[in-house]
C-alpha cells in the first residue's frame, strides 16, 4: 500500500459560546476573518440581536449559582481554566500571531502573559473581599461590616487590538468577583475569543458564566447597552463615538459603566477592574448587653 502524500485540510468551524453550548448565529450569517496581510483565516459567526438576548438570558440564569459559590471555589475553577489554556498554548500562539501580525516568539510571550494573568486573578478571588471590605469603626454599640458583592450580568466589549491578553484582562476580573459576562469579541480578530469558549466549556466553569459573541461590535452592543437585565457594561472595545451612544443607552436602567481608556495590557493590572463591578453592602448589628454591669460583646 503506497503512503498517502496529500490530503484535504479540515477547516475549523468557529461557533458562538452561549449558555455552555456552541450555537451558530441565529441569523445564519458569517463574516470573513483575515490576518494582518489580508489572507483569509476563517468564517466567524455574525451575531444578531437575538443571539445577544439569548446570551443575557444564559448569563442571568447562571448568576445565582456563580455569585453564590465560595470565593475559594471560584478560584479553583479559574485556575483550572489556566491549566486548560496551558495545554492548548500552541493553538493560541498560532491564532494570536495570525490575528495581530506577530512573530511566533512575540505571540508566545503574549499567550504566556495571558495565562499568567488568568492565574493571577484566580488567586484574587478569596482576597479581594479583605481588601475592599471589612469592619468599620462606628460610635455606638454596633458592629458595622462592609462586604463586596457582584454587580450582576456584565456586557464586556473586548479590546479590538489585543485579541487574547486584552481579552483575558477584561473577562477574568469580572468573573473572579462573581459576575457573569456577555463578551463581544474583537470584531477584526475574534478567533482567540471563540477558541477561549472551547476551553471554558471543557473546564469546570458552569455554562452561562461566560458567553462569547462575535460580529459587528456596534450592532451587538446597542441592544445589550439598552437591555434591562444587564447590570453593567465595559466599553473597552468601543471607539469614542460608539461609547457615547452606549453610555446614553445604559443610563436608562442606571447600569454601571466602565469607560474606554488606553490600557497597557502588559502592565500590572491592579485591582481596578475587579472593583469596577462590585457593590458594597454594609450591615449594622447591635452588639447587645450581657448584664447589669454594662459589659457588651
Amino acid at each position: 500500500m503506497s503512503e498517502r502524500t496529500d490530503r484535504l485540510s479540515v477547516f475549523k468551524t468557529y461557533k458562538l459560546y452561549v449558555g455552555g453550548k456552541f450555537p451558530r448565529s441565529e441569523s445564519g450569517r458569517v463574516y470573513e476573518v483575515s490576518d494582518s496581510k489580508g489572507k483569509w483565516l476563517a468564517n466567524a459567526p455574525l451575531s444578531s440581536r437575538k443571539d445577544a438576548r439569548d446570551a443575557v438570558v444564559a448569563a442571568r440564569k447562571a448568576f445565582g449559582a456563580w455569585s453564590g459559590a465560595t470565593a475559594y471555589n471560584r478560584g479553583q475553577i479559574l485556575y483550572r481554566i489556566a491549566e486548560m489554556l496551558e495545554g492548548r498554548r500552541d493553538q493560541f500562539v498560532r491564532e494570536v500571531a495570525d490575528a495581530e501580525g506577530l512573530s511566533k516568539s512575540k505571540a508566545a510571550a503574549i499567550v504566556d502573559a495571558a495565562i499568567d494573568r488568568w492565574v493571577w486573578y484566580a488567586g484574587w478571588t478569596d482576597k479581594i473581599g479583605q481588601v475592599v471590605g471589612g469592619a468599620n469603626p462606628v460610635a455606638g454599640p454596633f458592629f458595622n461590616l462592609s462586604t463586596p458583592e457582584p454587580t450582576g450580568v456584565v456586557t464586556v466589549l473586548a479590546p479590538q487590538d489585543s485579541s487574547f491578553l486584552g481579552l483575558v484582562s477584561v473577562i477574568a476580573p469580572a468573573i473572579a468577583t462573581g459576575n457573569t459576562v456577555v463578551v463581544i469579541a474583537s470584531e477584526k480578530a475574534p478567533l482567540p475569543a471563540l477558541s477561549l469558549g472551547e476551553v471554558l466549556a471543557t473546564s469546570d466553569l458552569p455554562g452561562g458564566v461566560v458567553n462569547v459573541l462575535s460580529g459587528r461590535t456596534a450592532e451587538i452592543a446597542a441592544p445589550l447597552a439598552a437591555h434591562q437585565d444587564v447590570n453593567a457594561i465595559d466599553l473597552t472595545g468601543a471607539d469614542e463615538q460608539l461609547a457615547k451612544e452606549l453610555e446614553a443607552a445604559a443610563a436608562d436602567n442606571l447600569k454601571r459603566v466602565l469607560r474606554p481608556r488606553a490600557d497597557d495590557w502588559s502592565a500590572d493590572p491592579g485591582t481596578g477592574r475587579m472593583t469596577a463591578f462590585l457593590e458594597t453592602k454594609t450591615v449594622w448589628h447591635p452588639t447587645g448587653s450581657l448584664g447589669a454591669s454594662g459589659s457588651a460583646y
